[in-house]
C-alpha cells in the first residue's frame, strides 16, 4: 500500500500529465468510469478516442468554457449549490476551471470565484483560461485540499467534482471544508462512493486509485464522515451507478477474483450531495443530545460565568 504522500504524487503526476495532454476522462487515465470500445453505455457517451465515460454535459450551462473542460467529474456540482450574485464560492480541485467559470456565470462581476488545486499544470491552464477571457474575479491556488489556502470562514459556497475521492485524509479536507465555509455555509460536491466491499486487489491499485474506484469510501460511511466533521441537512441529491470495465477488472483480479467481485454486489455510484454548515446553536443541542444519550443524563452543565454557576449550580434539568 502507498503512503499518503506517495498517493497525493501518483495523482499529481497523472493529472499533470493530462493537463500537459490537453485531455482526459471522468475517472482519469484508466477510464474507469466508462465502457471501451466504442459502445454506448447507460447515461454514456462516446469520446473521439473510443472510451465511454460519465462525465456530465457541461455545453448547455451558462458560463461553460470549452478549454476548461477536460471530461474528469462525474456530476455537476454547480446545479445543486444554490449559487447567487455577490457570493465567494471555492472549487475544489479546479482543474483547467471548467466548474470555476461555470459558478462565476452564476455570482456575477460582485461575486468571487476561488479554484484550488494541487497540480502546478493544472494551476498553469487554468490561469491561461481566466487570463484569456479577462475575467478579474476568479483566482487559481495552487494547494492541498487537506490544507486549504483560504482563510476561515470567508467562502458561501464550496464545490468539488470527482476530486474529494482522490484526497487520502478524507477526514481532515471536510475539516477544511467546515473551516473555510461561513457560518450560513453550503457545500455541493460530486464524488465517487461504493454500496459493498472492494476487493483489496483493486483497492491497492495504483492507477485505480487515480482512476476513482479504490481511492473511493463506502457510501454509508462517507455520510457519516461529513457528518462528523460539523455538518448538517446532509442530503444525496443524485445518484447513478457506474459501470467498472470488464477488461480493467481482468488487468488486475484473477479470474477466482472476478468471480468474487461479481458475487459481491459491489456497486460503484457517483453522487451528488449537499449538506450545510451546522451554526452553533446546532451544535450545542447536538452536544446536549450526545450527553443525554450517552450516560441518560437527566442534566447538562451550565456555562462557566452564568447566574447558576455564580449561584453554586453545576447543571441544570433538561425538560422533558
Amino acid at each position: 500500500m502507498q503512503n499518503a504522500e506517495q498517493l497525493r504524487e501518483i495523482v499529481r503526476e497523472k493529472y499533470g500529465q493530462l493537463a500537459r495532454d490537453g485531455e482526459g476522462s471522468c475517472c482519469g487515465p484508466t477510464n474507469c468510469c466508462g465502457t471501451p470500445n466504442g459502445k454506448e453505455g447507460k447515461e454514456g457517451k462516446e469520446r473521439k478516442d473510443g472510451i465511454v465515460d460519465f462525465s456530465e454535459d457541461y455545453t448547455r450551462l451558462e458560463g461553460y468554457v470549452a478549454d476548461a473542460d477536460m471530461g474528469l467529474g462525474c456530476g455537476i456540482p454547480t446545479e445543486a449549490a444554490g449559487l447567487k450574485p455577490g457570493q465567494t464560492v471555492l472549487d475544489l480541485g479546479s482543474g483547467a476551471g471548467n466548474d470555476v467559470f461555470v459558478a462565476r456565470k452564476s455570482v456575477g462581476e460582485t461575486g468571487m470565484v476561488i479554484g484550488v488545486d494541487m497540480t502546478p499544470d493544472m494551476i498553469k491552464k487554468a490561469r491561461g483560461n481566466a487570463t484569456r477571457l479577462g475575467y478579474g474575479n476568479v483566482d487559481f491556488r495552487l494547494g492541498e485540499i487537506e490544507a486549504l489556502p483560504v482563510e476561515a470562514g470567508t467562502v458561501d459556497r464550496v464545490l468539488s467534482n470527482c476530486v474529494l475521492n482522490l484526497v487520502p485524509d478524507k477526514r481532515r479536507a471536510f475539516a477544511e471544508i467546515n473551516r473555510v465555509l461561513k457560518p450560513s455555509g453550503r457545500f455541493a460536491i460530486s464524488d465517487v462512493v461504493m454500496e459493498g466491499e472492494f476487493p483489496e486487489a483493486l483497492r491497492e491499485a495504483a492507477e485505480l486509485y487515480v482512476g476513482c474506484v479504490s481511492g473511493a469510501m463506502g457510501k454509508a460511511e462517507y455520510l457519516d464522515l461529513i457528518r462528523e466533521a460539523g455538518f448538517r441537512n446532509v442530503e444525496v441529491v443524485k445518484e447513478k451507478v457506474i459501470a467498472v470495465p470488464e477488461d480493467l477488472l481482468a488487468a488486475y483480479l484473477t479470474p477466482e477474483q472476478r468471480e468474487a467481485y461479481a458475487r459481491s454486489g459491489l456497486r460503484v455510484l457517483s453522487v451528488t450531495l449537499t449538506a450545510d454548515k451546522a451554526d452553533k446553536a446546532d451544535k450545542a443541542e447536538r452536544a446536549v443530545m450526545e450527553i443525554k444519550g450517552a450516560s441518560e443524563a437527566c442534566c447538562v452543565p451550565v456555562a462557566p460565568g452564568s447566574e447558576a454557576a455564580a449561584a453554586g449550580a453545576c447543571c441544570t434539568p433538561i425538560a422533558g
